[in-house]
């Protein structure tokens, strides 16, 4: 066990990056909306929704993933993620309608992406339950690294083989990269999963006195999760964060064009800046909440992604203002899905972390959606803006008045239980 919780693990961290920034490679999306608007005619607002769908089917594989690696075990189940993923991309490269295109670039890649994404995510947790916001940015850290690498890699392939056939060597380089991946990962003993450090409180456990800690150290079912109004508070949160970042993402270069009168290939830049400053904001963020409240850094982001959206919304838009609001977004966008794994750690326990943060996760999915939906019911990104901006006061507020289930729990027992600084 000393061995594997060891130097051993750091391979795992090493299989777990490759796979994570193959998987972050979709985030490039807006890459291929204009290209695929010039060869087949389609609306642009018709293409862009791809990613939507992509982000929802994401979402809604972490349902069912934590299931499918008690069946078929991590290295498999990841494995058969990148071959479906890859595949995905490789016939969409023949897609020539546009439900060929929702269905193989949206849905079965999202899918297979979720998969491998949520269960390696969740099991390098286990691995280092004491720096769980630290390594929750190293691995969705990569992610964000994975988008920045392909848009320039994309990007020459748009360019010298034309989008169809991008879609192809896409599909060929990810696949490989996550069966690479998986083969230098492994699952997290029960035994590590509740390890801490000699001398140390676990993280959930931080500030806790004796009597306290073994009801601050429950491992919640996901029935027992969903008895907790906590758990539909955080996915409101959750749901606000993501939908800022992920409308953003799927449309950030022709909102460039068309918002801040920028030329297409400067516009284009700032899927470059997401990826930067969402890549930042993960290992940022990700490292500081380990050493502070979760819960009151998640409401700094939130307050910050209100001013930016609203900004895009009202302001006249130089090209220093919107390059300043976009990377103030992805930054607190890529920070709050660094940070909210953790957080749901430290509300419900790791013991089934991948089934419970799956239903947390449903607010990526739909937050996913409903920037499109507002989008197309308000017509247009500025009234959209407005919306989410409003909405992520909203979250904010209900950010900072959260608190961990099992304080209540405490107090109900009549024991005296000081938060952890983390999640207070």
């Amino acid at each position: 066990m000393t061995t594997i919780a060891g130097s051993k693990r750091w391979l795992i961290v090493l299989g777990t990056v490759i796979m994570q920034m193959g998987l972050g490679t979709i985030y490039t999306w807006s890459l291929f909306n204009a290209q695929l608007v010039s060869k087949f005619g389609w609306e642009l607002s018709s293409v862009s929704i791809t990613f939507s769908i992509t982000s929802f089917a994401l979402a809604f594989a972490t349902l069912f993933a934590g299931k499918l690696q008690d069946r078929l075990g991590l290295r498999r189940l990841t494995a058969a993620a990148g071959i479906m993923l890859g595949l995905g991309l490789i016939f969409s490269s023949q897609a020539r309608s546009l439900p060929m295109l929702y269905l193989l670039a949206g849905v079965v890649v999202g899918y297979a992406d979720g998969t491998a994404y949520i269960t390696s995510l969740s099991n390098l947790i286990k691995w280092f339950p004491k720096n769980k916001g630290l390594i929750s940015g190293v691995s969705v850290g990569a992610y964000g690294t994975g988008s920045l690498l392909f848009k320039y890699i994309n990007g020459s392939l748009i360019d010298s083989a034309g989008v169809s056939n991008a879609f192809l060597y896409w599909g060929l380089m990810v696949m490989a990269m996550i069966v690479i991946g998986s083969m230098l990962v492994r699952e997290a003993p029960v035994a590590v999963q509740v390890q801490a450090a000699p001398g140390s409180a676990a993280p959930s456990t931080a500030g806790v006195s004796g009597a306290a800690v073994s009801a601050a150290a429950k491992d919640y079912t996901v029935k027992e999760m969903l008895r907790t109004k906590e758990a539909y508070l955080l996915f409101v949160v959750f749901f606000t964060a993501c939908m800022s970042g992920l409308y953003l993402i799927g449309v950030v270069k022709d909102i460039g064009v068309q918002l801040a009168g920028l030329n297409i290939a400067t516009a284009a830049n700032a899927v470059a800046m997401i990826a930067i400053f969402n890549t930042a904001g993960r290992l940022i963020l990700g490292a500081l909440s380990d050493r502070m409240s979760r819960l009151k850094l998640v409401s700094a982001t939130l307050l910050v992604t209100a001013i930016a959206t609203l900004t895009l919304s009202y302001a006249t838009l130089s090209y220093g203002l919107f390059f300043t609001c976009v990377a103030a977004i992805a930054f607190c966008f890529g920070g709050n899905i660094t940070v909210f794994p953790a957080i749901v750690g430290d509300f419900f326990g790791l013991a089934n972390h991948s089934k419970n943060y799956g239903i947390v996760y449903q607010g990526f999915g739909i937050g996913a959606l409903s920037g499109s939906f507002v989008a197309a019911f308000l017509g247009g990104f500025k009234p959209t803006f407005t919306v989410i901006g409003l909405l992520c006061i909203l979250a904010c507020i209900l950010a900072v008045s959260l608190k961990p289930p099992v304080q209540k729990q405490a107090r109900e027992k009549g024991i005296s239980l000081k938060p952890s600084r983390r999640t207070a």
